[in-house]
């Protein structure tokens, strides 16, 4: 008997693989958890302990310093290049994208590239892992939207299928044994602050304030941050570029964000390194692949092109 496989069928014959892939185990779900909370918690105790004690110019250096290298690991490394090959890079630069990509705490490697390429396959519609506008558009249903798009969704146990979203990072060694490390670099991501800190200050107290603020404050913004890319930046903004769906620019995210807040245009041409192409629109993660590319560790570099920028200007 002759056993007829799927890629042996007619491309119009084949059936696209499933969206989904399963559930998240429960152990990993309860870890989602905590990492969304206690951060959040610490949030919340900052403002009490920076008026009482306990914040010093030591850790305002070192938040700022963690929150714009694990920031960039994920838009530049995690975004830019291993969702939308928007330069390529050679390997040392590409394990340490994701290396810093997976300290910015936001999932695993596979998981997050395959979220982000559904989210663009199916934006703002039916299949969007976490579109705003997923249950209607009155105001009781934008609210519950908002809240999925910014974090309800995080917390859904169902995986997107990396078969059919993330093939080449599967396919690729390097980035299966980085997504194993996402456990390990979340804990490297939280001491080594806490150990800078320490190292400096010579003190314990140096090693716990810094712990607080450049680990556990530095990752629930830069949460927050990145969340917020998926939810305010899909409600409310300026749409300069045409595009399917309601991605716009929200120019009080555009630092914070390294450029990522300027979402109309890169959902209108995905692929671009660069997001922020009008006058004053700074980018900061397109600066840093431009660093990359003249110091020859970026190559092939997706600049914009200005003709078509006018041929998708609304």
């Amino acid at each position: 008997m002759i056993r007829v496989t799927e890629s042996a069928l007619p491309n119009q014959t084949r059936r696209p693989k499933s969206l989904l892939s399963g559930r998240r185990p429960l152990p990993a779900h309860v870890t989602v958890y905590l990492f969304v909370t206690v951060p959040f918690v610490a949030l919340l105790a900052a403002v009490p302990v920076a008026w009482g004690w306990g914040l010093t110019w030591l850790d305002v250096a070192l938040a700022v310093g963690w929150y714009v290298v694990t920031c960039l690991g994920a838009t530049v490394g995690y975004h830019r290049y291993f969702t939308h090959g928007s330069f390529k890079a050679h390997r040392p630069l590409r394990i340490a994208l994701a290396v810093v990509g997976s300290m910015a705490v936001q999932g695993p490697i596979l998981h997050w590239v395959a979220d982000h390429r559904r989210h663009h396959a199916f934006a703002d519609k039916e299949g969007d892992p976490h579109s705003p506008w997923a249950f209607g558009t009155s105001p009781a249903a934008l609210v519950r939207g908002f809240w999925h798009a910014h974090l309800g969704w995080i917390l859904d146990r169902d995986l997107t299928n990396q078969e059919r979203f993330a093939p080449d990072l599967l396919a690729d060694r390097d980035m299966r044994v980085m997504h194993r490390l996402f456990g390990p670099l979340t804990i490297v991501t939280l001491v080594a602050p806490a150990v800078m800190g320490g190292l400096i200050s010579w003190s314990w107290a140096g090693a716990l304030t810094a712990f607080f603020w450049a680990g556990l404050v530095r990752i629930t913004l830069l949460h927050h941050v990145t969340w917020s890319v998926n939810s305010v930046c899909h409600m409310i903004g300026e749409r300069p570029f045409a595009t399917r769906d309601k991605s716009a620019n929200f120019w009080p995210l555009a630092l914070l964000s390294m450029g990522e807040a300027w979402h109309n245009l890169h959902h209108a041409d995905p692929t671009q390194a660069r997001h922020g192409v009008r006058r004053g629109e700074l980018d900061v993660s397109a600066r840093t692949i431009w660093l990359f590319e003249k110091l020859g560790w970026a190559y092939d570099v997706r600049w914009p092109d200005p003709e078509r920028l006018v041929r998708i200007a609304r």
